[in-house]
């Protein structure tokens, strides 16, 4: 293995060991905390890239929701099962603010009081 790979994967796994980030308190859903990975691996991030290039947003916005959504123990909030459901039956608003949190966790203030905590 080339040293370039080495250190690429090293920074990788140190990003990784962040842990999670979070709380997000989302009011609207019985202030439940959702925390959330601090990056995915390109496996994860092909799924959402691939739905973008279909000129599916929306589903790119939920996908990125349910790949990263974890609770405090870093289990999953919500499966690929889950899809449909977020995207027909819960407020698209409070989806866009958690996912803007997780991707600018600097505005995570910003969007907490626009989510009403």
């Amino acid at each position: 293995m080339s040293k370039v790979l080495e250190a690429a994967k090293s920074h990788f796994k140190e990003v990784l060991a962040q842990g999670l980030q979070g709380p997000i308190v989302v009011k609207e859903w019985g202030n439940t905390e959702v925390y959330y990975k601090p990056a995915t691996n390109f496996f994860q991030e092909s799924k959402i890239v691939e739905l973008q290039s279909q000129g599916k947003t929306v589903d790119a916005l939920v996908m990125s929701l349910i790949l990263r959504a974890v609770d405090k123990e870093g289990k999953p909030i919500f499966t690929t099962a889950d899809k449909t459901e977020l995207m027909r039956e819960v407020d698209p608003n409070v989806i866009l603010r958690i996912v803007t949190a997780m991707n600018d966790p600097e505005n995570k203030e910003k969007v907490e009081i626009a989510l009403g905590n």
